[in-house]
């Protein structure tokens, strides 16, 4: 990625346009058309950059998780659109510092696996953001983790802190008593029955010949 000449860097995850409602324009998700943010587009920045000065002046304690999307997607559109993180604090101005607007537009950069999980309600927006701050495989498995376990947003900020300092998702997850790549599952009983007969035969554990087909299978 070109550095800006400020030192800032624009997200540059994601796939999709910045600003498209990939998940928000989701019915399923949304239930209503979602607003699109166009960096390139003059009136649809300032549109983002209202957007943001509202968001950045009532976050805390809100609920609706697709709000909170919103105002990541307006985040990271006019990030691109003024060409700095600095740039669109300014342009935002009101209680949207540099720090808040990075944090938001990571989060829009997030894949799209993870985002649906945030739309849903099955990821805090807040815990999203720490997510966030994780890259690579590292977020997947930090994500995974949180929606397998229930973590709070506070034991995802701990995780989140101690993969940054150098220390493996695994080693992070342990710290916090918790098994990376631990889920309960519920099977037809059918498909239970040929899973422990299969797993008998064969004389292993039924968590190994998952492991063997979803490896063949994915």
């Amino acid at each position: 990625m070109t550095q800006r000449p400020d030192g800032d860097e624009p997200p540059a995850d994601r796939e999709s346009p910045v600003g498209e409602p990939v998940i928000r324009g989701d019915p399923r998700v949304a239930g209503e058309s979602a607003v699109q943010f166009d960096p390139d587009d003059p009136e649809s920045l300032a549109q983002a950059a209202d957007t943001v000065r509202r968001f950045a002046s009532n976050t805390v304690g809100s609920e609706d998780n697709v709000y909170m999307l919103r105002g990541a997607a307006a985040c990271a559109a006019l990030v691109r659109g003024t060409g700095s993180y600095k740039a669109a604090a300014e342009r935002a101005d009101g209680e949207a510092t540099v720090s808040f607007i990075r944090k938001w537009a990571r989060v829009h950069d997030l894949p799209r696996s993870i985002r649906r999980h945030v739309a849903l309600g099955e990821i805090a927006p807040t815990a999203a953001k720490h997510i966030a701050r994780v890259s690579g495989e590292s977020r997947f498995l930090l994500a995974w983790a949180a929606l397998d376990h229930d973590l709070t947003v506070r034991e995802v900020r701990s995780i989140a802190s101690r993969v940054n300092e150098g220390m493996s998702v695994e080693d992070a997850l342990a710290a916090e008593s918790i098994d990376l790549g631990q889920v309960s599952l519920s099977l037809p009983p059918e498909t239970y029955r040929e899973l422990r007969r299969h797993a008998a035969l064969e004389d292993t554990d039924p968590e190994n010949v998952v492991a063997d087909a979803l490896e063949e299978f994915l």
